[in-house]
């Protein structure tokens, strides 16, 4: 498969997401560009709810073929208790937990060379 291919069928994945802001609250959201998403959240263009809580770090995603689904998704999160979210957390596979260590530096790194450019 070619770069291009790959590229096209990541952006065809819809995400449901949930990050732990700075003061330790949890926002949830849904996106087709998980990357991007941190990043912008970090950036401080994310959602109102999070511009005063940074930064965030990604802790939690699913993967849908369908905004819809996502966003359904999202909606049945945002209704769970604080605890059950962090079960969710804390239940998720090996690979989500080190994609989400992994997006988390990405942005972490990204953020840093912005500010060394400053």
């Amino acid at each position: 498969m070619s770069k291009q291919t790959d590229k096209n069928q990541e952006e065809n994945i819809a995400y449901t997401y949930m990050v732990e802001c700075g003061d330790g609250s949890l926002y949830t959201g849904w996106t087709n560009h998980l990357e991007e998403r941190m990043q912008s959240h970090n950036e401080g263009k994310g959602a109102k709810y999070t511009r005063s809580r940074l930064p965030v770090r990604l802790v939690y995603y699913e993967e849908f073929s369908t905004k819809q689904e996502a966003m359904k998704r999202e909606y049945a999160i945002k209704q769970l208790t604080r605890k059950d979210k962090l079960f969710l957390i804390e239940k998720q596979s090996l690979k989500v937990r080190k994609r989400c260590e992994k997006i988390a530096k990405l942005v972490f790194d990204k953020m840093n060379e912005m500010d060394e450019k400053m």
